[in-house]
């Protein structure tokens, strides 16, 4: 085995196992006192999975008047299902499906990259992924990021396929395309601020000629838009389009009213990506500068860094997610798990094309003439290699102390909380609350939620009479004015759990009915 060989394997060992050790402590809280404050610990991985929850505990997905987003993405549950249907529902089984999404995400990657770059270059990419603490975070959430990103870089593959493919498969691959980009926005309705990016390589596929390139994109489009029309026209709208509407409109966040204020929600958004790294960022901000810098490209089979239609395509894909937040005034930090995928792309691609360039030698006279702008192309190149070197090795090393000190907080809180309510007699088991959906995917215990419902939660406890009732550190006034119409409330017990000030210290309430003729609810249709 030659010295190139076996330092390919080397790395390729590395990286298998720092991706291995993103299995350890699967049950193991998002790490506290983290840069990222993200509330979809306490929610989403309950929220997005609960129609497979449902459908294993109860043999029913939908709930009338509760939450259920998985009319509107149903992907996501639809692919737990089938895993809680083999070895059962837990909060693990979960996570761990999420865990093999990411290795398939890397390999995506990988494929991608060494379309245009060299082994090398692809295998810096997926260093780059692996060890950013950021994504080690998030990508041990079970929520739908890593799902709809999967789609989004398979799509990409196949485009990018597509301009060597043989005419006969052409057609193929193009409705395939699009009916990736259809899974795509099934998984996660942000999805289609991520479709150009893929349109775009279809396009570069077609060799920006205007016939090939509207046939390509009319299949493309009507790949994707006919299996989610069909989903809307059969599945939802005869059954259950109050709840897609409700899912829409609970997803709507307050909006600037200036214009002031409109571009700070789109500064914020671009501020945001600094969660992924600030050191990272700002490289590749910089390197994307260097690569303007003119030089003499060394022999290479592959494209210079912008005839590269990765690099586009990685732009667009960035600039959809950030127009997205700005857009929606909606910076959390789950939602650049999106961005840090085209970063990482090109931030391999941009290095690896600044070292293949190198000084003009000689000038016309044919004398030898030192020019210090092309000499910084590969000493840029060398040094950004270096930084991303430290980058590497900085953030392994913040994994590692995420894996070395591992929290239970959660865990302890759900399965103290169901222990509770399993040992104190109640008319009815069921939990209100608006980490219910979290809970029952932690310990089986039934639950609806009461900060989201197509039906007003006075209305929902009435038709579901649930005995007990958890918040986080304080009831809402509103809610308590809600349970309040049919309930009593007694506080019973508290459980410590995570780390935010507002939200660390989880309250069970017991629910005591109000004589009949105290009670009021609202009818399904006031």
């Amino acid at each position: 085995m030659n010295r190139s060989r076996a330092f390919y394997v080397l790395w390729t060992a590395a990286i298998l196992a720092l991706y291995c050790l993103h299995f350890a402590h699967l049950l193991a809280d998002f790490p506290n006192y983290s840069p990222w404050m993200d509330f979809s610990k306490y929610t989403d991985e309950g929220w997005y999975a609960n129609a497979a929850i449902r459908h294993y505990l109860s043999g029913h997905w939908y709930l009338p008047g509760d939450f259920n987003p998985a009319v509107a993405v149903p992907v996501w549950p639809m692919l737990l299902a089938l895993v809680f249907h083999f070895i059962g529902i837990s909060l693990a089984a979960a996570r761990a499906t999420i865990l093999c999404i990411l290795g398939l995400n890397l390999w995506l990657v990988y494929a991608l990259v060494r379309t245009h770059a060299p082994r090398w270059t692809a295998l810096l990419a997926v260093t780059l992924l692996l060890a950013n603490p950021f994504l080690y975070a998030f990508s041990r959430l079970a929520i739908l990021e890593p799902l709809s990103i999967c789609f989004l870089l398979l799509s990409w593959l196949i485009a990018l396929r597509l301009a060597n493919a043989p005419s006969r498969t052409q057609m193929p691959l193009l409705v395939l395309t699009g009916f990736l980009l259809c899974l795509l926005v099934l998984t996660k309705t942000t999805g289609l601020f991520l479709l150009p990016s893929t349109f775009f390589l279809v396009v570069c596929a077609s060799g920006f000629r205007l016939r090939p390139t509207l046939r390509a994109l009319a299949i493309t489009t009507l790949s994707a838009a006919l299996p989610f029309c069909a989903w809307y026209w059969f599945a939802v709208r005869p059954r259950y389009l109050t709840d897609f509407r409700y899912f829409f409109q609970a997803n709507t966040w307050e909006q600037p009213d200036t214009f002031t204020g409109r571009i700070a929600a789109f500064w914020y958004a671009l501020h945001g990506t600094l969660w992924i790294s600030p050191t990272l960022c700002i490289a590749v901000a910089v390197l994307l500068l260097l690569t303007f810098v003119p030089g003499r490209r060394l022999s290479s089979p592959h494209p210079s860094f912008w005839r590269n239609p990765l690099v586009p395509a990685s732009l667009l894909a960035i600039a959809g997610i950030l127009f997205f937040i700005g857009w929606e005034n909606r910076p959390a930090p789950r939602y650049y798990e999106a961005v840090i995928f085209p970063l990482c792309i090109l931030a391999a691609l941009a290095v690896a094309n600044l070292l293949n360039f190198k000084r003009p030698a000689v000038n016309d006279s044919g004398s030898t003439k030192l020019q210090l702008i092309p000499l910084l192309r590969p000493a840029a190149g060398a040094a950004a290699l270096a930084v991303l070197c430290g980058i590497t090795i900085a953030g392994t090393a913040c994994i590692f102390r995420y894996i070395h000190h591992p929290e239970y907080s959660w865990l302890n809180a759900a399965t103290s909380l169901t222990r509770y309510i399993n040992t104190h007699p109640a008319p009815n088991r069921l939990l209100l609350s608006i980490s219910g959906d979290q809970i029952s995917l932690t310990t089986h215990l039934p639950a609806i939620c009461d900060d989201y419902g197509s039906w007003d939660l006075a209305l929902r406890i009435h038709v579901y009479q649930p005995s007990w009732y958890a918040a986080w550190n304080a009831i809402d006034d509103d809610t308590l004015a809600d349970l309040q119409t049919q309930f009593t409330v007694e506080q019973v017990a508290a459980f410590p759990a995570f780390d935010a000030d507002e939200r660390d210290l989880l309250i069970l309430y017991r629910l005591h009915p109000l004589p009949a003729e105290q009670q009021w609810f609202p009818t399904p249709g006031h």
